[in-house]
């Protein structure tokens, strides 16, 4: 999943940027509404977080130029308030609206719940994840591995499979695919993710005690590549 945050208090974009990108989110950074809109045209992105007030355009008119084309979701980010703020955002085309100073836990749970609703009926529900035998249909929640047909996956383990073929060669530690797939309040033990990781690679590899595609980097984490033969 890919990010764009638009903010003028360039801490503030490092911030954001430092905790989303430990939860496995790739995120880029933009301090004015111009960049921001060059940046957008420039790159897929699959949520926006938009500050109300920039430098060279405002958060509005950014929100409503990228309405023009695509339906990409927005947080508008802002220490204004007032009621009638929202309703002016909401009407320019936002999804939701948080203010400053706010929460970062917070804002990460906006941020699932939104992204959570566009995979099930925004434009990025089409994405198609492949990688070796093994192909992810968003949209469907379906996955299949070549040769043996549709496999039947959990919610949880599709989402972390779904999570980690998004992020080929990307280690990821324990807590941070616990925090991404069951969310920052689930009072579990970190350890489901060792069991939901087993069953994966029951489900997929031809010999689980030998995995090729969910691999563990030990003493750090698990993730997804699709080793070259030779």
């Amino acid at each position: 999943m890919r990010i764009l945050v638009v903010d003028d208090e360039k801490l503030l974009v490092k911030g954001i940027k430092f905790n989303l990108e430990n939860e496995g989110y790739t995120v880029d950074g933009a301090y004015d509404g111009s960049t921001a809109l060059v940046m957008f045209r420039e790159n897929s992105y699959d949520l926006i977080i938009l500050d109300l007030m920039l430098p060279v355009l405002d958060g509005l008119t950014v929100c409503r130029k990228i309405r023009e084309t695509s339906n990409v979701p927005v947080i508008m980010l802002t220490a204004k308030s007032e009621g009638s703020d929202k309703l002016i955002g909401f009407e320019y085309g936002a999804d939701d609206y948080i203010t400053k100073p706010f929460d970062i836990l917070e804002l990460k749970a906006r941020i699932r719940v939104i992204l959570r609703r566009a995979g099930q009926t925004g434009a990025s529900a089409s994405e198609r994840l492949s990688a070796g035998p093994i192909a992810v249909d968003l949209m469907q929640r379906s996955v299949t591995v070549e040769g043996r047909g549709a496999v039947d996956l959990t919610a949880k383990e599709f989402d972390l499979l779904a999570m980690l073929m998004r992020n080929q060669g990307r280690v990821f530690s324990r807590e941070t695919l616990l925090n991404n797939v069951w969310g920052y309040e689930y009072p579990g033990d970190i350890r489901t993710v060792d069991v939901h990781i087993r069953r994966l690679r029951e489900k997929l590899e031809e010999d689980d005690a030998n995995p090729r595609y969910i691999l563990t980097k030990w003493g750090v984490g698990y993730y997804f590549r699709v080793e070259k033969n030779g």
